[in-house]
């Protein structure tokens, strides 16, 4: 994906890198695979915020996403390559052989025409959706599952990959991208590949407007407020704060915060913050 670089013609394009969208082949997305979503600005359904920094933002339409890929054995051709704004990947608009369309996370390479399929007959090519006891060690995998049939649920955001190591018993051991190796049941299905749009993270939004139409608000750091406010707040001129910590005291660096106590912990095998 090529990054389009601006000329400095007012100062919000004098930094700013974006987006070519060189990939998505159409506009406007499929009507029957969309719904409306209203904005909640980090509140919840009592009207209590509990997400700071959040509203505002470009009206949305949610594309509705295929994470299980359960219409397995059947072949489907890719229509077209779309951006979604509700993802940083690009999302796919694939058509089955009995006309049934869905949406996927399209995999980076795909091309429309190309045929993709699900299921134990499925070959290990890209966009393909295989369990994980079929998947060839070694491959670059994508929009994992956690809980067999319950649908992906990791390395599903733009450039992101796992890589199956090996299996174990009825585990398969699978490399994650924050570099977390775990166990995952081989039941659980994977796509081959890596997702779409590697360079979203080289973006530059160049002015604080850009970031409103995402719907970010103004952040204010703990060590400029007061006492009362924030932890790191307070002190005679720039004091520096203390141990960097959270509004609500949680440690922020070098102290651990993971429940020891959790379920998941046995299925781990080295931690995302390994040295």
């Amino acid at each position: 994906m090529p990054i389009k670089k601006y000329n400095a013609i007012t100062p919000g394009t004098r930094f700013r890198l974006s987006n070519a969208f060189t990939e998505i082949t159409a506009s406007k997305p499929e009507k029957s695979l969309t719904v409306g979503l209203k904005k909640r600005g980090g509140r919840n359904r009592t009207g209590k915020m509990t997400h700071r920094n959040r509203g505002g933002g470009h009206k949305r339409k949610y594309r509705v996403i295929d994470f299980k890929r359960n219409k397995e054995n059947m072949s489907a051709e890719v229509l077209t390559v779309e951006y979604d704004p509700n993802r940083s990947a690009y999302i796919a608009l694939v058509q089955y052989e009995d006309g049934e369309k869905r949406y996927i996370i399209a995999p980076n390479g795909i091309q429309v025409g190309q045929k993709i399929m699900s299921g134990a007959k499925a070959t290990p090519d890209v966009g393909n959706a295989l369990y994980l006891k079929d998947i060839p060690l070694g491959s670059m995998i994508h929009a994992i599952e956690l809980t067999p049939g319950r649908g992906a649920a990791l390395a599903r955001s733009a450039g992101t990959n796992g890589q199956l190591m090996s299996r174990e018993g009825k585990y398969a051991v699978i490399k994650l991208p924050s570099g977390e190796v775990r166990r995952i049941l081989l039941t659980c299905k994977a796509t081959i590949g890596t997702t779409s749009n590697p360079d979203h993270r080289l973006q530059v939004l160049a002015k604080a407007g850009r970031r409103r139409w995402m719907g970010r608000r103004p952040r204010v750091r703990g060590v400029a407020m007061n006492p009362v406010d924030h932890p790191m707040g307070g002190g005679e001129g720039r004091a520096s704060g203390g141990h960097p910590r959270s509004r609500t005291g949680i440690m922020a660096k070098g102290q651990k915060t993971r429940n020891n106590k959790k379920h998941s912990s046995k299925l781990i095998i080295t931690k995302r913050n390994a040295k």
